[in-house]
């Protein structure tokens, strides 16, 4: 069988600056990757420049973009995403990711809107894709985001994400998290979604927290713990696809750093019960 070759391995949390001075006082916490978003951090230089580089040597580190507006309808801007480059080589990012959304209209929203499932947002969305990858000479991976409202209903979001990824030749970040919310909301098997993704294109995971708005209606909101049935999810998600490297997000009601170490102590729980049940 053949080895899959990942950027990060592990388990990583997302760097936020409620506890960044936390992380850069603790070289011992049992984190094995971060993740930023470039845009907090492409232009400080002085003290926060130097302290992030400190951990960025210190760590493996992966960006996830927030405003690159791959489904938007105005041009890329393609001086930020040299800036990006710039950014990327300086603190040997590892992998860039990007939400398969829109983000901007007269400005940015701030919110993450969900792309029309159609043919021609296919082609449309894979073409500012592959524009990016030549810009930055690397694949970018896409996430499956959560959305709230359905866009169209001419392609499903299994099919639309199957395409993108065809015809743009790019990587999956895999939110679990996102998965379980849309499955609840949109009234589809999380579990027949997440066999639809192909394995070799998925670079990472997302495990984050949703709230409980009511039954049919989760909220992801990344200011939770993670729920029991996205635990069991991410069970099922190693079980189809092996053994993934596994972020934690959070992002609000952030609770102290040894309280989210148990949780991804968790998610490293889950990995060696994987490990435990593929010994060859």
């Amino acid at each position: 069988m053949t080895t899959r070759q990942f950027p990060v391995e592990g388990v990583g949390l997302g760097l936020r600056r409620d506890f960044f001075d936390e992380v850069l006082a603790r070289p011992d916490l049992p984190i094995d990757f971060m993740e930023i978003a470039p845009e907090n951090w492409l232009n400080f230089g002085g003290r926060q420049g130097r302290q992030l580089r400190t951990l960025t040597e210190r760590l493996p580190f992966l960006c996830h973009g927030l405003s690159l507006d791959l489904g938007g309808p105005h041009p890329l801007d393609e001086a930020y995403i040299r800036q990006l480059k710039t950014f990327f080589d300086f603190h040997d990012i590892r992998a860039y990711t990007e939400h398969l959304s829109y983000c901007g209209d007269s400005g940015h929203l701030y919110d993450l809107m969900p792309i029309p499932f159609t043919e021609e947002a296919v082609h449309y969305v894979a073409g500012r894709i592959r524009r990016v990858q030549d810009i930055l000479e690397r694949k970018i991976g896409i996430e499956n985001v959560s959305f709230y409202a359905m866009p169209s209903t001419e392609m499903s979001e299994a099919d639309f994400i199957n395409a993108v990824l065809e015809e743009a030749d790019c990587d999956l970040l895999f939110d679990v998290n996102n998965t379980y919310v849309n499955s609840v909301n949109h009234q589809y098997s999380a579990e027949d979604y997440l066999q639809s993704m192909p394995t070799e294109r998925i670079v990472y995971l997302h495990m984050a927290g949703h709230f409980d708005e009511a039954d049919d209606l989760k909220i992801d909101t990344h200011g939770q713990d993670v729920k029991q049935e996205v635990w069991q999810l991410l069970e099922k998600t190693y079980q189809q696809h092996g053994l993934i490297p596994t972020l934690l997000e959070r992002d609000f009601n952030i609770p102290p750093m040894d309280e989210m170490m148990q949780e991804v102590q968790k998610i490293r729980d889950y990995q060696n019960q994987w490990r435990h049940n593929h010994v060859l």
